[in-house]
């Protein structure tokens, strides 16, 4: 079974030309479930925080750095859509649950960080709560569609 992402024609995600047509299909998705009763800021925030995670430990999902028709470079971004999702506090937990026993490159956002204001002081709230204690407002998963899609039982697209 070839585990490259391909699009209907047959060639990989990373080979398409600007000429090929075919819609590209990838074998993992990125996902981001977010608890349904944040504010809008705070939806965008954890948003941005859950997602620059992945790339750490899944070095793959970057695609190539960006460059406009004048030669300006931009930094590369994720190869991928990611789709955002919003659920209860139930169907958050639930969720987080299935990405643990899945074992999936996964990233948390609690209440708790929002009351901090640096990386030291994030890591200290998550450290200082037990896993079935987190008061889980995002996560964001990576991994294969299928088991993303099983990790996301029950959350529906964000509208």
């Amino acid at each position: 079974m070839n585990t490259e992402n391909e699009n209907t024609s047959g060639n990989t995600a990373g080979n398409a030309t600007p000429y090929d047509d075919a819609p590209v299909r990838f074998d993992t998705k990125i996902a981001v479930l977010l608890r349904e009763d944040l504010e809008t800021w705070q939806r965008l925030n954890v948003t941005a925080f859950l997602v620059s995670g992945l790339s750490t430990v899944a070095p793959e999902v970057i695609g190539e750095p960006y460059q406009d028709a004048d030669g300006t470079p931009y930094l590369p971004m994720f190869r991928q859509p990611v789709l955002v999702f919003e659920g209860t506090k139930e169907v958050l937990t639930a969720a987080h649950g299935r990405a643990l026993s899945r074992a999936l490159p996964r990233s948390l956002f609690t209440s708790d960080l929002f009351a901090t204001g640096n990386d030291r002081d994030n890591r200290a709230a998550v450290r200082a709560v037990g896993t079935a204690g987190l008061d889980l407002v995002g996560l964001a998963v990576y991994g294969p569609r299928n088991a993303v899609d099983k990790v996301l039982k029950g959350a529906r697209m964000h509208p």
